[in-house]
């Protein structure tokens, strides 16, 4: 497979603070790939990197084979950028300011342009500063969108959407996928990554502490496991697994995979009517590698 994106031991630092530490991870072609942490963990600051807007102290970053950085104007060209906080000319109309945004970039506007307005619901006709936060965010959505590019940059891209804009974005994201794009997912919304992402990058206190496929990850981590049973006298036998509820004739535990057969076994000594077995979420995965490690998300701001 083809590497769009190739970061290898990248650093940054502000002052004596180490903002990214030996940050490495590579994007292939037609894969949407999530970078997840919470807000100051340094997210932001490894875009804004790869993007030349800050200049790293030491280690590798290739768009394409290339070094991302040393012509910037040129390594724009090849990518469409959203932030999560979008500022605009306040005089250009929604619709100039797409036309500029395209023609930056070296790109026409064209009929997917005029239905991407229409599908998030954006009037191109009133001055940008009239828009809420959400139609800024809509604008700069909608030029990246029409835009045919190497990569597409989102960070933390549906600040300020209504819940149906989100789901729009959704929808453009995996038609981007269909289309053998590449995408880079930056967000702390796990629930709606999960719908999207092919592989992820958990980055804590500005280390990547893991990077693999969804499944893979999944695979490694402790499933959810609700049961009803009628024997409740056995229940004591399960209190001492993780995450152990229980209400009336319900409860529900985490197990690792190599305990599941055990568990199963017993589960059926003690009469049991109804089982769910669910993997992790991509939330459960998240807080695993974070709490594992004593960190919560509060230390990270």
């Amino acid at each position: 497979m083809v590497k769009v994106l190739e970061l290898a031991g990248v650093n940054k630092s502000f002052g004596k603070f180490q903002a990214l530490k030996d940050v490495t991870f590579s994007i292939e072609e037609g894969e949407v790939f999530g970078f997840l942490g919470p807000n100051g963990a340094g997210k932001s600051t490894a875009i804004r990197t790869i993007l030349g807007l800050l200049k790293r102290d030491s280690g590798k970053i290739e768009l394409m084979g290339e070094d991302a950085t040393s012509n910037v104007l040129e390594s724009h060209k090849k990518i469409a950028y959203v932030p999560g906080d979008v500022f605009l000319w306040p005089n250009l109309t929604g619709g100039e300011t797409i036309d500029l945004l395209l023609r930056l970039g070296g790109h026409e506007r064209s009929k997917h342009t005029d239905e991407l307005i229409k599908k998030f619901e954006l009037d191109p006709k009133k001055k940008a500063r009239t828009y809420s936060k959400g139609n800024r965010q809509k604008v700069a959505l909608i030029a990246a969108f029409s835009a045919d590019v190497d990569l597409y940059i989102f960070d933390e891209p549906t600040s300020g959407l209504d819940p149906l804009q989100e789901r729009n974005f959704q929808e453009e994201v995996l038609k981007l996928k269909a289309a053998g794009k590449t995408v880079l997912l930056s967000s702390h919304i796990l629930s709606e990554v999960e719908k999207m992402v092919d592989r992820v990058a958990i980055i804590r206190t500005g280390e990547i502490v893991k990077v693999g496929a969804l499944t893979e990850m999944q695979e490694l981590s402790a499933v959810n496991v609700r049961a009803v049973i009628t024997d409740s006298e056995v229940v004591t036998g399960f209190a001492a697994l993780d995450n152990f509820t229980q209400q009336n004739s319900k409860i529900s535990f985490t197990v690792t995979h190599e305990q599941l057969p055990s568990v199963l076994a017993e589960l059926a000594q003690a009469q049991v009517h109804d089982v769910q077995i669910t993997p992790p979420t991509l939330e459960d995965m998240f807080m695993q590698f974070y709490l594992d490690n004593g960190v919560t998300a509060n230390d990270q701001k």
